[in-house]
């Protein structure tokens, strides 16, 4: 186990190259021929790793398109908030903090993700489930700010609130050719959690 910004060590830095090569060329395999089209013995060729090895790190095609390392960032990026900023606020900062990052990291990954979510139901039928498990860390943090029990019903409405604004921002976005600021719009989608707007 690593501390608050310690170098991983040689195993996990391995473990990660590996995830990484793999994500790559599933991206670029997709690019270049579709989702439908690109199998994992594709895959594996193109990451020079065996299928066996994709699946054990991705369980499904899906899995590699959606997975990201940004959880466990977010996480400590809200706990590192200051404990008198309301809640939403926190939220907001470090949502945003972590799709800029996306945004300037991987542009790229980002479109075609986003055009796979609304393109294969598939895909989005799994970022439904990843997004779950990105709601119950919420669970833990807000928890954590508030006081109360993480399976309380309101600790759990508002973090899967946040979390299912932010996949039908990214969907709105993709669906419009992604032409607007994400970001804005995300600020938007926040605000409506809030009560900030006029139907």
């Amino acid at each position: 186990m690593t501390g608050p910004g310690a170098r991983p060590g040689l195993r996990e830095r391995k473990k990660l190259k590996t995830r990484i090569a793999i994500r790559n060329a599933t991206y670029r395999l997709i690019s270049e021929q579709g989702y439908g089209a690109t199998t994992i013995e594709q895959i594996a060729e193109a990451a020079e790793v065996s299928p066996s090895t994709v699946v054990r790190y991705f369980p499904s095609k899906e899995d590699i398109v959606l997975t990201d390392e940004y959880d466990p960032q977010v996480e400590a990026a809200l706990r590192s908030r200051p404990a008198d900023e309301p809640l939403i606020e926190s939220l907001r900062t470090v949502i945003k903090q972590a799709l800029r990052h996306a945004l300037d990291a991987e542009p790229d990954e980002m479109l075609l993700r986003t055009k796979l979510m609304v393109e294969v139901p598939a895909v989005r039928a799994r970022m439904m489930q990843s997004m779950s498990v990105t709601g119950r860390m919420l669970c833990g943090v807000v928890a954590e700010r508030t006081g109360r029990q993480a399976d309380d019903l309101e600790v759990r409405v508002l973090s899967m609130s946040v979390v299912a604004a932010v996949m039908e921002t990214g969907v709105y976005w993709a669906e419009g050719g992604r032409q607007d600021d994400l970001i804005a719009l995300v600020d938007r989608a926040l605000d409506t959690l809030k009560g900030d707007f006029t139907l």
